[in-house]
């Protein structure tokens, strides 16, 4: 089993550790790092697993999983950059990095594999998208998408794709939030308790969810079973569609992969 090095145990990395553990890895193939003592002691305390050094980390595992934000990506390249070689594999979790950036910072040949994956990682249920840099083989991404598919899903897709699934699938669960807080705020304006309102909206975002995974139907098909003619459904969606909430989601996805192209062009001179 290869030794793997979660560089920065934040709430994706720390979930990315977890889910490891419970796929079956020993807290003996795991390490992590971490800036902040107490949390690194609260970590190895939780799942039995060393926190260490970025130049522990290179020396001792095969994979590093780059799990910084990509603002704080600079000096993890300065120190990983005279550690690595061709036999390491180097997979960044940083939105909107490019495999490049890693390839023209890191020695020649290192292979880089690059992932967005989203939040719902926390809970077993990542969408995650993996994309192969030029040194990548097919042998290292299967070993990517074993380990991510201990925390959910994974589809592969051509790099250039993924600054459109950062702004989909990586933001996406944002999306979904603020539409529930929204909605709950809608259920005291009628006049419903926030607590009631709350249970009513997550169980049905639940269930609207399950319904999309598990029946197959295109969610059209979905919306209009739900929508009789003259009946309420049909208001709600004409108010909705009155107010450009369709083009607003839109234009906010594309806001997103806007910023996501911003990241990666911010290391270009790097």
């Amino acid at each position: 089993m290869s030794v793997i090095a979660v560089l920065g145990a934040g709430k994706i990395g720390e979930a990315l550790l977890s889910g490891l553990l419970h796929g079956g890895r020993s807290a003996d193939e795991l390490l992590f790092t971490e800036r902040y003592p107490a949390r690194a002691e609260e970590l190895t305390r939780l799942y039995g697993v060393h926190g260490v050094t970025v130049a522990d980390a290179a020396k001792r595992a095969d994979v590093l999983v780059v799990a910084v934000k990509p603002q704080d990506i600079e000096p993890v390249l300065d120190e990983l950059a005279p550690l690595l070689g061709p036999e390491s594999l180097v997979v960044s979790l940083c939105a909107g990095l490019p495999t490049s950036l890693y390839e023209r910072r890191l020695a020649a040949g290192v292979p880089v594999v690059r992932v967005m994956p989203n939040t719902p990682m926390l809970v077993g249920e990542a969408m995650s998208a993996i994309s192969a840099g030029s040194h990548a083989t097919s042998q290292h991404l299967a070993l990517v998408r074993e380990m991510l598919e201990c925390v959910g899903k994974v589809v592969e897709v051509p790099e250039s794709q993924q600054d459109a699934v950062t702004a989909l699938s990586g933001s996406g669960p944002a999306y979904f939030f603020y539409l529930v807080e929204a909605m709950i705020d809608a259920g005291i304006l009628l006049g419903l308790p926030r607590e009631l309102a709350g249970q009513l909206i997550i169980q049905s975002a639940v269930g609207a969810g399950k319904m999309l995974a598990e029946s197959g139907e295109h969610p059209v098909l979905l919306r209009e079973a739900v929508t009789s003619p003259a009946g309420t459904t049909i208001n709600a969606i004409r108010e909705l569609e009155k107010h450009g909430v369709r083009a607003a989601l839109l234009a906010a996805i594309e806001a997103a992969r806007d910023r996501s192209q911003e990241l990666g062009k911010a290391h270009d001179e790097a």
